[in-house]
């Protein structure tokens, strides 16, 4: 069974992406703006693939 990596590349691209982005955010935010502990939505980003960093954006962050 062959692997087409050009369909595989820009998700894997696209994980990291979003991955850096949204630790990068975490890690910037000050702790009143974000919805529950530091460490938990490290593991949500990290071991939730691109759905764990979108559901940081969505809900991981309080509205201004």
């Amino acid at each position: 069974m062959e692997i087409n990596w050009g369909l595989i590349w820009p998700i894997l691209a696209l994980q990291a992406i979003l991955a850096v982005t949204g630790l990068i955010s975490l890690f910037r935010a000050e702790p009143a703006s974000i919805r529950g502990p530091r460490w938990m939505w490290v593991l949500i980003i990290l071991l939730g693939n691109l759905i764990g960093s979108v559901a940081y954006f969505v809900a991981g962050r309080r509205e201004a």
